[in-house]
């Protein structure tokens, strides 16, 4: 029989790339999934304080500050209707973009834009 030294070695060599995909793939999908949590506990914050009539200012920086986690900014945040009366419906919407780390699925994929849209009923 012959020497098998380095047969361990070329295995490991043959499996290694997968497991690094396979590791941040998970590191990627924790990573959408943060952020799709924050978006949408922002967007229900956001959504309340629409609905007890707060203007739009102050209805953004609640989703930006509820959002500090992921760097959301004011300008992904859309709100509407623009003019609102009680008992009509509100809408937040917030938009954000992610990158992923994964280089195979980062160039498989590119961007992906995740949106968040909470309605509720102003009071």
């Amino acid at each position: 029989m012959k020497s098998e030294k380095g047969q361990s070695l070329v295995e490991f060599a043959l499996v290694l790339p997968l497991l690094i995909l396979l590791l941040f793939g998970i590191i990627d999908f924790a990573r959408v999934f943060h952020v799709y949590l924050t978006m949408d506990h922002a967007g229900r914050e956001a959504a309340r304080a629409a609905s007890i009539g707060n203007d739009d200012t102050t209805i953004r920086n609640t989703a930006v500050s509820d959002a500090a986690s992921i760097g959301l900014t004011a300008d992904k945040v859309a709100i509407s209707p623009g003019s609102r009366s009680s008992g009509s419906k509100v809408s937040i919407t917030i938009t954000y973009p992610i990158t992923f780390l994964t280089p195979v699925i980062g160039e498989i994929v590119g961007s992906l834009n995740l949106t968040d849209t909470t309605t509720m009923r102003v009071e």
